[in-house]
């Protein structure tokens, strides 16, 4: 008898993603940004049922993120939020895992964390929202925040050096790396799709202005005079381009860069570094996640790097299945009660 069971297919809106909580950040938080571009994007990526989606979250401002999706959430401990979204993705593979986490939860008390779950290339989506700040415990210098950076526990300027977070997730293999704007809506939302698109650990870094504690930390990279002149956005097989006037690019011999002037007669797009989000070579990346480091360069926006390899969780339940084949289920009373075992009385 033929199954006429009519199976309709799932179509959601932004609205579908908004829980019925009060949304509780600053006014003029670029978190509320980054809420919206993903419950914008997610009717776009979503392909299963809103149970399948989990959100995972460590310690700070952008931990409240799964209180505001409307899909399961785990709202976990400062830093752990790696840890605890690997622990969901192998529990049940069939799950879309995605972590909100900020640039003190993930890479202070939980940068051990993040790079094991970068190196193992576990199938999560980490967005991570940078605002070189702690802003949920008012104030204090994070792992990103620039040297001399002046705060309630740096008072006469940090000594420390930040961390470059793509550059981070380089040397720990993640398989995807990009970065955004939370005031670049429509690149935001392009990012957040090609992250929920790949197959292993994709990393976003996203530059979130925290209009209390660092107010203005990104203003070259997002007011209409300067933006263009500081903003370099990554697209694959293109040259790399920028200026208000589309006027500089950017040209590598060897393995140096340079900015050149594409108005002088001397240097055409021909010369310019066209951009590779498939090299295999990690080295040229390395180069682009310094340039928002090294005076004269923009700051590369877009995805960085994109590798194709076998994730941690699909690893594991081939093993799973070779070793079924090989010697049958195993039975786990009979392991736990084998070996060297013994009895306190």
């Amino acid at each position: 008898m033929a199954n006429n069971v009519e199976v309709k297919e799932i179509k959601y809106t932004a609205k579908d993603f908004a829980s019925d909580q009060e949304v509780r950040w600053c006014p003029g938080c670029g978190d509320y940004s980054i809420l919206a571009q993903v419950q914008r994007t997610f009717p776009e990526i979503i392909d299963r049922p809103k149970e399948n989606i989990v959100w995972v979250s460590g310690i700070g401002c952008s931990s409240r993120f799964p209180y505001y999706m409307n899909t399961y959430g785990f709202h976990g401990i400062h830093g752990r939020a790696p840890a605890i979204a690997t622990g969901v993705k192998l529990a049940n593979p069939n799950l879309s895992v995605w972590v909100a986490s900020g640039d003190g939860d993930l890479l202070s008390i939980g940068g051990n964390h993040f790079i094991h779950a970068c190196r193992k290339n576990i199938d999560l989506k980490i967005l991570m929202f940078n605002n070189r700040i702690y802003g949920l415990t008012k104030g204090q210098y994070s792992p990103t925040s620039e040297r001399g950076k002046v705060t309630k526990t740096t008072p006469y300027g940090s000594i420390d050096y930040p961390f470059n977070p793509p550059m981070l997730a380089l040397g720990a293999e993640a398989s995807f790396i990009a970065r955004s704007i939370d005031r670049h809506p429509k690149h935001l939302q392009e990012m957040i799709r090609r992250a929920g698109l790949h197959k292993g650990t994709a990393f976003i870094e996203i530059f979130q202005n925290c209009n209390i504690f660092n107010d203005g930390a990104f203003s070259l990279l997002t007011e209409k005079d300067t933006k263009d002149d500081h903003v370099l956005e990554l697209i694959h097989g293109q040259p790399m381009v920028f200026g208000k006037n589309k006027d500089k690019g950017i040209k590598l011999d060897g393995l140096t860069p340079m900015v050149v002037d594409l108005t002088s007669g001397k240097y055409s797009k021909d010369d310019l570094w066209v951009h590779d989000e498939f090299d295999p070579n990690p080295a040229r990346t390395a180069i682009l996640a310094m340039f928002d480091e090294t005076p004269g360069f923009p700051t590369p926006i877009g995805v960085f790097r994109q590798i194709i390899k076998e994730t941690y969780d699909e690893g594991m339940f081939r093993q799973i299945e070779e070793v079924k084949k090989k010697k049958g289920e195993g039975e786990l009373e009979k392991i736990l009660f084998s070996g060297n075992v013994w009895e306190v009385n």
